[in-house]
């Protein structure tokens, strides 16, 4: 008799592993990739939200690392700002490195508007366009790549940062997106007085632009980091109201 049930065992076994599987979440998932753009092999992470399906569409944001916008700082601003409420609330996001060494705020911008395309091509991205973040020189980037290709962007955030040698004309550019700006009240580099102009300019045009003086932060702000990250997605998730007067 024993040997006879014997040979049910491992179907039943398999049976009970599939029942397993198939309640278990779908988890997030972290994705490095290479694409060839512009002439330059730029390296990338994708950030896919909790059950991910590739044929519905997402929020996305493009982000920039800071300082000299390596893999490393890649790595820096999804784990402390983005990934994490990035996977809860539904967003992919993309985070590109700058090609051989070359900032997204000077020849590294090179690889737009043609990278975002890629990244259409590869994922459904709501209204084909996104969220544009970073922090330090990663901000001065958002604002740089948004001004340069307005029709791809939703939003654009620094954490801190401000336009690189603006003109009249970027911060026109700019003027339909929704524009957050975020700087310690102890920053060092003391880049307070250029954000608030550049925020009264985009005011004055009817832009719902903020600025925001982290009290007691110094340049790498905590307040918008671990489970302070949330304030940064409130942000994006504030442009469907409407960005402008």
């Amino acid at each position: 008799m024993k040997n006879t049930n014997s040979k049910w065992i491992p179907f039943f076994s398999a049976a009970v592993v599939v029942a397993i599987f198939s309640i278990q979440p779908i988890h997030a998932e972290l994705l490095e990739k290479t694409k060839k753009v512009a002439g330059a092999t730029v390296r990338y992470k994708v950030v896919l939200p909790n059950g991910y399906d590739p044929a519905k569409p997402y929020p996305a944001i493009l982000a920039f690392g800071g300082g000299p916008q390596t893999m490393n700082t890649v790595d820096a601003v999804l784990n402390r700002n983005l990934r994490a409420e990035a996977e809860k609330r539904g967003y992919i996001v993309v985070a590109p490195a700058a090609p051989d060494d070359q900032l997204f705020f000077e020849d590294g911008a090179r690889i737009f508007p043609e990278f975002l395309k890629l990244i259409l091509a590869d994922y459904k991205i709501q209204d084909n366009k996104f969220h544009i973040a970073g922090p330090s020189n990663g901000g001065i980037a958002a604002f740089h790549v948004a001004a340069a290709n307005p029709q791809y962007f939703l939003s654009v955030t620094a954490f801190p940062g401000y336009m690189w040698e603006p003109t009249p004309a970027k911060l026109q550019a700019i003027s339909k997106m929704c524009v957050f700006m975020y700087v310690g009240e102890n920053d060092e580099y003391m880049w307070h007085a250029e954000m608030k102009r550049e925020a009264e300019v985009l005011r004055s045009k009817g832009t719902v632009a903020r600025y925001t003086v982290e009290k007691g932060q110094p340049h790498r702000m905590e307040t918008l980091a671990g489970d302070n990250a949330g304030r940064l997605f409130d942000g994006f998730e504030e442009t469907k109201k409407g960005c402008g007067k």
